[in-house]
């Protein structure tokens, strides 16, 4: 069953927690792991809330499981253990999980619903990723289905579900058939959002425990502005 918010404290929204796990809503801006700017990342304020909250003595253990980009919210998977890192690893990287976003285009797109499949290639230098139709030196294969949630005044939600977990995979391919999220402007939107982010939500994700082996189901809350809960 679905998971609820369990706790506000120290600024974070979070969706679960047990022994072995942690899961965390993102916000808009919020880095999860350092990076060169030098900014405080999600796994720092994490480990501090545990700290505190278990009255913890020295280092705490926490592993980063996976990535949101920075101007998107939702559904971020943190481990306690060594023990959950290990195995969440292994379930993220064989895709033995279930992941679904929203986002909000402005364009429709060609088809209520469609699989798109791309061969996406990572520029570093601008850290961003073009997609191709056709394989080209250096790409990799990226899936995804989605399909339109609801037509809303300029604007429709998709729901989108990923079959691999490339970089800048949805932005990339969305932007590919004409319809670039909300907000994106790195990959074709035409302004900015005023907190400067873009309407891109990790919005569930289904996974077996790593320890308990049971099966979670979590869903974030959508951010709170007004094109978001014109969705709900």
């Amino acid at each position: 069953m679905a998971e609820k918010i369990i706790s506000t404290k120290s600024n974070l929204q979070i969706l679960h927690e047990d022994n072995h796990i942690i899961v965390i809503n993102k916000r808009v801006g919020d880095l999860v792991q350092g990076d060169k700017t030098g900014d405080k990342p999600l796994s720092e304020i994490v480990k501090e809330y545990i700290k505190e909250k278990y009255n913890k003595p020295g280092e705490v253990f926490l592993g980063v499981v996976h990535r949101l980009d920075r101007p998107t919210t939702g559904i971020v998977v943190f481990a306690k253990t060594s023990k959950a890192l290990t195995r969440l690893n292994e379930l993220f990287s064989k895709r033995e999980t279930q992941k679904t976003y929203w986002a909000v285009v402005k364009n429709k797109p060609p088809k209520s619903e469609d699989t798109l499949v791309h061969y996406l290639k990572r520029n570093e230098k601008s850290n961003s990723s073009k997609a191709h139709i056709k394989e080209v030196p250096d790409s990799k294969r990226a899936s995804l289905d989605y399909k339109i949630i609801k037509e809303l005044n300029n604007y429709f939600a998709l729901e989108i579900n990923l079959h691999t977990g490339r970089h800048h995979q949805i932005r990339s391919q969305l932007a590919a058939i004409g319809c670039p999220i909300k907000g994106d402007l790195k990959y074709g939107f035409d302004r900015s959002n005023p907190d400067g982010g873009i309407h891109l939500h990790a919005q569930k994700l289904a996974f077996i425990h790593p320890v308990s082996k049971e099966e979670l189901i979590i869903i974030a809350t959508i951010p709170n502005d007004m094109i978001w809960n014109s969705i709900k």
